[in-house]
């Protein structure tokens, strides 16, 4: 049996073709940026699904189900994004629409962390564990929770937006309205705005060199490339932004005390270098202390695969 998973994000839209071992043997993909409307962004979905069937060597008959990972507050049961800042949507009927376009094959939405976060859970690093946490640092910030094996849902389906905890009062302007959000100073877009403005602040900076000049073309890869050649203030850069997502974490393990917290998304690629000064700073500040029974750190083992393995077995949550 296959299932197609779909995670949208921020930037693209990646989909998978994923088989009973939980395998990803077809992918599609296309940019999120070129959907300029509601309807453009579903038959992108559309589009890059059956990218990703036909690269797999397969047709739509041989799909089971399709499951969405949506940024935003989800309703599950009825199919429809209530919700979303980092992608205007506002009450989006996703299921009925995608439905619509993949030849009524049935679809099961969730948020994008929550399913990212399943996917770790069954299969990745969070598997074995009664309590975990998956932080997906891309676009935004976003973190799916399971207490005592199960999804952390919410009376209003937006339980767990974890990247909009304030940590800094009064601080940088957020897409949700708040400032000082966890997702403000501690997201992949937050790190790549840290960096620009280091850069025009320091002219001899490694990473002009990085982007030949165009200052639009930093993203995280460059700032940590940049640290790793030795240019100090890529590493400032990368210090302080480390010190936000450690302090996030921190307030994430007192408030919940998971067995295991993974950190997905490109910057966990990382690996090492973020999750030790990451685990430091926890170590230092966290409630529990000295406690026997402490959080486990680590880097998601899905990687970006996460959000499309974790959409694609959302009918085994909500399959009626």
């Amino acid at each position: 049996m296959y299932n197609l998973g779909i995670d949208l994000g921020g930037t693209n839209i990646a989909v998978g073709v994923v088989d009973e071992n939980y395998n990803i043997v077809g992918r599609g993909k296309v940019k999120t940026g070129v959907c300029k409307t509601e309807e453009d962004v579903v038959m992108g979905m559309a589009k890059a699904a059956k990218m990703a069937v036909e690269d797999a060597g397969l047709t739509l008959k041989d799909i089971a189900h399709v499951g969405v990972g949506s940024p935003g507050s989800v309703d599950t049961k009825n199919g429809i994004v209530l919700h979303s800042n980092n992608i205007r949507f506002k009450n989006l009927p996703m299921k009925a629409m995608l439905e619509k376009e993949l030849d009524n094959l049935p679809t099961y939405l969730d948020n994008d962390a929550n399913a990212a976060a399943y996917g770790e859970m069954i299969a990745g690093a969070g598997k074995g564990a009664e309590n975990f946490i998956a932080i997906t640092l891309g676009t935004g910030v976003g973190s799916g929770i399971v207490v005592d094996g199960k999804m952390l849902p919410g009376v209003n389906c937006a339980v767990g937006e974890m990247g909009h905890t304030v940590i800094v009062v009064g601080g940088e302007e957020c897409t949700c309205g708040r400032k000082g959000c966890f997702e403000a100073y501690a997201s992949a877009t937050a790190l790549i705005r840290q960096a620009k403005r280091a850069m025009e602040a320091d002219k001899s900076s490694k990473m002009w060199d990085a982007v030949g000049g165009d200052i639009e073309k930093v993203d995280g890869k460059v700032v940590f490339d940049s640290m790793h050649a030795g240019d100090e203030t890529a590493k400032k850069v990368v210090d302080t932004y480390l010190e936000y997502v450690a302090c996030g974490i921190t307030n994430i393990i007192n408030t919940f005390q998971p067995e295991i917290l993974c950190i997905g998304g490109g910057i966990s690629n990382q690996g090492e270098v973020i999750l030790a000064p990451i685990r430091e700073y926890v170590k230092k500040y966290r409630y529990s202390q000295d406690l026997p029974d402490q959080t486990v750190i680590k880097t998601a083992e899905l990687g970006n695969d996460a959000g499309i393995i974790g959409a694609a077995l959302l009918y085994k949550l909500y399959e009626k």
